[in-house]
């Protein structure tokens, strides 16, 4: 399987790119839930589902509790989970409380690797390495196009479909990470 994408036209008139074209993703029109966690994850391992589902659905009160504390937290081979909030802006430094924070939302940051591209040693014979940052979630994800149209699923219990569906993911055209 690959993540899918399709071609679209930047059409905002005010932009830089306008009318330039670019990929974007193409998502299936039903989320993954717990259930096919861990039905995947028991399958990759030898802890039996129901196990696996009590450990994700106390994941999320754990997060939770963490949060509360001030505290960002890092599952290994996924990324860092924190806190994030906006505020309104006020006047004085004193008028600056807990109600002046209007959203709040949790941020995530992939865990990613340094991989060494290249390498060049310089006059005094120090090696410098060239280096790009991957993310280790997307590292063997493979990317293809698809034609295909959004098509809702209406079979129950919120699995998987093939049928992908196109969505807005809030990005300007090109800043895919």
């Amino acid at each position: 399987m690959s993540q899918k994408f399709i071609k679209t036209q930047n059409k905002i008139k005010d932009s830089k790119s306008f009318g330039k074209y670019y990929a974007k993703a193409v998502y299936d029109v039903n989320f993954i839930g717990t259930e096919e966690l861990g039905e995947f994850i028991q399958t990759q391992c030898s802890v039996k589902k129901s196990d696996i589902k009590a450990v994700l659905q106390e994941l999320g009160e754990a997060m939770k509790h963490f949060f509360e504390l001030g505290q960002k937290v890092k599952i290994d081979g996924i990324g860092i989970f924190k806190v994030g909030f906006s505020s309104i802006g006020v006047a004085k430094p004193e008028q600056v409380n807990a109600t002046t924070i209007t959203r709040r939302r949790v941020l995530f940051a992939p865990e990613t690797e340094r991989i060494v591209v290249g390498q060049t040693v310089n006059s005094q014979g120090v090696i410098k390495q060239k280096y790009v940052s991957a993310k280790s979630l997307l590292k063997d994800v493979v990317f293809e196009e698809t034609h295909e149209n959004a098509s809702p699923n209406t079979s129950e219990g919120g699995g998987s479909s093939q049928t992908p569906a196109p969505t807005n993911n809030g990005d300007e055209p090109g800043e895919g990470d």
